[in-house]
């Protein structure tokens, strides 16, 4: 297995991962629940660059030529600015003026998506991307990685604690509770 930068025209694939992660999110933009719509709603994204979901800001693991997990990553200083996109389509397509708490700031680097398919699970890929992420940012660059977890998820919870992460603070987003946790 490998982890290297994505690549734009991955973006139908990468998009179906990030939405194991994060569905509910994707179909409160939609305004419904639709697998293929919400899909093609991140793949878009995906494929552009300076927004949130960019392939920019994604490292994928691939295994015998099939990506098999993602994690997305950026600066958190840079949250409006790459969330104005993503904001401006959900106003084009539904005409309304979406919004939501911010979920990270300057002074760490977000992993705003992490997801390994469901063929994939249970292999230690998950732990593999976060050490890459780890390894890159905090390592590397001297930086403090941080993420959500959503409070009823205490396996993943479990897990990002196992690794090193944090829990600095409770945030109430996208109508969840969340725990915001760094590793630094």
């Amino acid at each position: 297995m490998i982890i290297r930068p994505a690549l734009k025209f991955e973006a139908d694939k990468i998009a179906k991962l990030m939405n194991l992660a994060m569905l509910e999110i994707t179909y409160q933009y939609l305004g419904e629940e639709n697998i293929e719509m919400a899909n093609a709603f991140l793949a878009h994204f995906v494929a552009q660059e300076n927004n949130q979901y960019s392939y920019q800001n994604i490292h994928v693991a691939e295994e015998n030529n099939e990506i098999i997990g993602q994690i997305s990553i950026y600066d958190g200083a840079k949250l409006q600015e790459l969330r104005q996109p993503i904001w401006d389509k959900i106003k084009a397509d539904r005409d309304v003026d979406y919004w939501a708490e911010n979920e990270t700031q300057a002074g760490e680097m977000y992993i705003d998506t992490f997801a390994v398919s469901l063929l994939a699970q249970g292999k230690g890929i998950g732990k593999k991307l976060l050490r890459f992420a780890i390894d890159e940012f905090v390592i590397n660059q001297k930086k403090v990685l941080g993420l959500l977890v959503d409070k009823d998820n205490p396996a993943a919870k479990r897990l990002y604690e196992k690794i090193g992460f944090k829990v600095v603070n409770d945030i109430r987003i996208f109508g969840k509770e969340m725990e915001h946790m760094q590793y630094a």
